[in-house]
């Protein structure tokens, strides 16, 4: 068995190489010649690199795309990637990926943020994203500290791991992100690892083709600041789901029973999904007619005479 599944990889892998090789004039739009500054072992790279992989096998043209960055170490990518980016505000990257993404339905947004950013400065736009199903992508990176701001606790730093403002270590314990989503009644919830590329991948094609709101948690190794859960450590404990025998991510309970264990079994893959809903723009019935796109309703509107008023 073992001989199979590691030929079955092998096959696999050379699938997707042959496939990039052939887009790779595609691919190659998605690089830019500025100078990367993460730290050497950062899982930036291969998130990013798995990022436009996945965008490149599903044909996204750099047109198709915007990109909204949130503050921190993911935030340093927004100028490390080709096509149309917006830096937003710390905590505040996906109210502003949502506006555009209501704004045009027909390019694909993705938005991006870290642990800080997304279960505390802006767990709120979270909640919400969730709860309305705005058509995006978030990417959650999750490194466990505030790795920009030199290590300090967030709310996913493990409990008693001594931190830089925190040295006789974290006394709280950590939020788990995507057992948190899984209660906001969720259309798509998948979780990968920085250290799997070929994983990463196939989750954010998956979670591209996601017509709602598509949350992708993607625990990421900071080797400077976060010495709790380096890659060894997740490299022991991470599982798939695809090697669940009779696993379907369509069952909401089932899917907080696999993510609950933080310690020992850590499941990856796609958790649930649920594709029978309507995205909150397809909820909107009064465009149901309209042929044009909000953004193209957009017009200047001359306050002259309404200047006057005030003179």
């Amino acid at each position: 068995m073992p001989i199979k599944a590691n030929k079955l990889v092998s096959e696999n892998k050379v699938s997707m190489v042959n496939e990039l090789a052939n887009k790779s004039e595609l691919y190659k739009l998605y690089e830019t010649d500025q100078v990367i500054t993460w730290c050497a072992g950062c899982g930036n790279y291969q998130i990013q690199n798995a990022l436009k992989r996945a965008l490149t096998l599903e044909d996204f043209g750099i047109k198709d795309v915007l990109f909204v960055f949130d503050i921190g170490c993911n935030g340093n990518g927004s100028d490390k990637i080709g096509g149309y980016t917006f830096h937003g505000l710390h905590g505040r990257a996906i109210p502003a990926a949502s506006g555009a993404a209501l704004a045009n339905p027909k390019i694909k947004v993705i938005a991006s943020g870290g642990d800080g950013a997304t279960m505390s400065e802006g767990i709120n736009h979270l909640v919400h994203a969730v709860r309305s199903d705005y058509p995006m992508l978030f990417i959650h990176h999750n490194n466990s500290n505030y790795g920009l701001t030199t290590g300090q606790a967030s709310a996913c730093t493990r409990k008693g791991f001594p931190m830089n403002g925190s040295p006789d270590g974290n006394l709280l314990e950590p939020m788990n992100p995507t057992e948190f989503v899984l209660g906001l009644n969720p259309t798509f919830v998948a979780r990968s690892f920085s250290g799997d590329i070929k994983h990463m991948t196939k989750i954010l094609r998956e979670a591209l083709k996601h017509k709602g709101f598509a949350y992708v948690e993607i625990l990421q190794t900071c080797p400077t600041y976060n010495k709790a859960t380096p890659q060894k450590w997740y490299q022991e404990r991470v599982k798939y789901v695809d090697d669940l025998k009779g696993y379907k991510p369509d069952n909401i309970e089932n899917a907080k029973n696999i993510v609950h264990d933080m310690d020992n079994e850590i499941y990856l893959g796609v958790i649930y999904k649920d594709e029978t809903k309507q995205n909150y723009y397809e909820k909107l019935t009064y465009r149901k007619d309209l042929k044009t796109l909000p953004v193209e309703e957009v017009k200047p509107y001359p306050i002259k005479n309404l200047l006057k008023e005030f003179s």
